[in-house]
Formats: structure tokens, sequence, C-alpha cells
């Protein structure tokens, strides 16, 4: 199943301190949900895993990070991710990120992707999963704002990941889905009705 999803946020941080936490593994996998790094290989590839659990089933997929594209002037960067599940499921994705100076001395965070998915996950569907996609980069927004907006506070650099419960995340997906639906339902004039 292939899926695109484009995402953005903004910190109030400069640009270039947001640009070496991009840059640098050890700090983004703090801050996605259920992410682990195992092994920087170069400055441009790395090898790590993902926990999810989707009801009682947990799963691990384990993969390779690797960045094809760094432009620095321009501050953006590509790179393709592939992991492997345990059960034999795949994801395969192309993430291009890219960083925007605001006036106001923020920087904004542009990320697109273009995934690729095999295996028992996809059994949720396209819209569920890319729900469950936003839900997330959610968090990890929220995670990486907190990072750079306080760099002093003390903030766990590293601990063991905890898997991403997908079962909450769709449950959050529907609700937001059902709740936009009487919303629009409802909030619509009576000549419309």
């Amino acid at each position: 199943m292939a899926i695109e999803i484009v995402e953005r946020f903004s910190v109030a941080a400069p640009i270039d301190a947001v640009w070496r936490f991009v840059m640098d593994p050890h700090q983004v996998v703090t801050c996605m949900p259920g992410a682990a790094l195992d092994e920087v290989v170069d400055d441009r590839a790395f090898l790590g895993s993902v926990q999810v659990k989707l009801g009682a089933v947990t799963t691990r997929y384990r993969g390779r990070v690797h960045f094809t594209e760094v432009d620095e002037t321009a501050r953006s960067v590509q790179m393709i991710a592939e992991g492997r599940e345990t059960g034999g499921g795949t994801a395969k994705a192309v993430v291009s990120s890219r960083l925007n100076a605001l006036p106001d001395g923020r920087t904004e965070i542009v990320a697109e992707a273009k995934v690729d998915l095999t295996g028992r996950i996809v059994q949720v569907g396209r819209g569920m999963i890319q729900g469950v996609s936003h839900q997330l980069f959610q968090q990890f927004a929220a995670s990486a704002k907190e990072r750079l907006e306080q760099p002093s506070a003390s903030l766990p650099v590293a601990a063991e990941p905890t898997p991403i419960r997908i079962v909450p995340l769709l449950l959050q997906v529907l609700w937001s889905a059902i709740a936009g639906f009487f919303r629009r339902l409802f909030g619509r004039p009576l000549s419309e009705r």
C-alpha cells in the first residue's frame, strides 16, 4: 500500500540549531515514538528499529536510513528508510525535509514522505494509516519542540523505546472522523440539509 504524507510545524529556535538537530540521529530518534537507534554506520547511514503494537501483537521493524541528498545551504535533506517486520512485512519511505527561517526568528520544518507498506499493518486501511501517521508526527513535533525550545531542560537522552500502540491511535483517529462528520452535518445551514 502506497501513501503520501505531508506535515509541517514550527519551533521557537533559530534555523542553525534546528538544522544541527535534524542532522543528529541521536537527537531525532529520542523524539520518534517507538524508535531506537542501533548503529551509526557513517554520517549518512544509520541502522535502527521501530516497535509497533497492534492489539495483542507487538512487532518490530528493523532497517536502515540513508541520506541520499544533504543541502546545507538550502537546509534540506532527502533520505530513504527501509525496514523489514519480524513477521515478513516491509516498509519503505522516501522522506524529504526542509527548514524555512520565519521572520519572527522561528523555524518551520516541512516533511514530505512517500511510504510503501506491506504486511499485517495494511489491514487497518489507508485512511487509518494516514490518520495514525499524522498522530505520530504530532507526537514527534511536540517532543522536538520541547527539546529545541528548552535545550537546557533535563530531557531523557536515551531510553528503551516504548512500542507505538496502534489501537489507541486508531481510536483517536476514528473519534476525530466521527466528530468531524457531525460538525459538518450539524454545522451546515438548514437550507443545505
